[in-house]
């Protein structure tokens, strides 16, 4: 099996860090491995037992726990279930699956399946969001409600925008572990606030992991014919990866039931939108999955 790791030791060091941001998400998370037919698959639970199901999406290229802290205000409401991704750091099956067509959708399938799940709400951030449009591509049916974070497959932002400012930095970081160059990254990434944790990691994810190239395919309006599940969409006006303008105009072209807010912030969301984003999440459950 290749792996996406570009060696051992970098991998031991972004499971540490995975562990320590567990660490920090506080007691109540439990967490276990579910076969699926692409492997196995790591998967974190926490909150009320009995609580409506609420699976949240992890984004491409980084840790789970790192993108499911943004919505911890949901814990003590929901039954949170937040898989590994598989084919991304964690600790999930590290081979790769095609996320342009519907394996990712049955990899999620035979998640509910195992959790004897009918359908439930869903939250998605980046290539996490992206998933859940795969889902509701090939299977909408299991999809009760679901909440779009800047998500993949829906517009783009400019090549030669993101090649200057995330691939040439990029590259140079992996050559120079330039601290100069991970900041020019983060700081186009988040708007210069992303966190020392979250950078730290990031830093170590550029440097270790062979990173996911092929974000989910941009959706078209025919695959979503059979989608009518209440979906929020929350987007960056500065995201230079999804710009919050362009993935709107495209969502409200192809989203049948779809309601958009957009905030000042980049693509890793500021603490000061993330209290608002949770907000604006809570207020969208309780309306469409009560």
């Amino acid at each position: 099996m290749s792996s996406i790791y570009r060696s051992e030791e970098g991998k031991s060091s972004i499971l540490e860090d995975y562990e320590a941001y567990l660490e920090n998400l506080g007691e109540g998370i439990t967490r276990e491995y579910v076969e699926t037919r692409f492997g196995q698959t790591h998967v974190l639970l926490t909150g009320p037992e009995d609580g409506k199901p609420l699976f949240i999406l992890q984004g491409g290229n980084c840790v789970n726990p790192m993108t499911l802290s943004w919505f911890s205000s949901l814990f003590k409401d929901y039954r949170i279930i937040a898989p590994d991704t598989i084919g991304h750091p964690g600790y999930s099956e590290e081979t790769r699956i095609s996320a342009r067509f519907d394996s990712m959708a049955l990899w999620v399938s035979d998640l509910l399946d195992h959790y004897k799940i009918e359908k439930s709400a869903f939250i998605g951030p980046s290539f996490g969001g992206g998933i859940i449009l795969r889902l509701a591509t090939y299977i909408p049916e299991r999809i009760a409600c679901s909440v779009l974070v800047s998500p993949a497959g829906l517009a783009v932002g400019s090549k030669f925008k993101t090649a200057q400012d995330i691939v040439l930095p990029l590259v140079k970081y992996r050559m120079t572990s330039s601290p100069s160059s991970l900041q020019k990254i983060t700081g186009t990434m988040s708007c210069n606030c992303m966190k020392e944790m979250d950078k730290n990691i990031m830093g170590k994810i550029f440097k270790y992991v062979s990173m996911e190239q092929d974000n989910p395919k941009l959706t078209e309006r025919e695959e979503l014919v059979n989608y009518t599940s209440p979906t929020l969409l929350l987007v960056g006006e500065k995201d230079v990866f999804f710009p919050g303008d362009k993935v709107i105009e495209r969502a409200q072209k192809i989203i049948p039931n779809v309601q958009a807010v957009k905030y000042d912030t980049g693509h890793f969301p500021s603490q000061d939108v993330l209290i608002q984003m949770n907000e604006e999440i809570r207020q969208f459950l309780q309306k469409n999955y009560e």
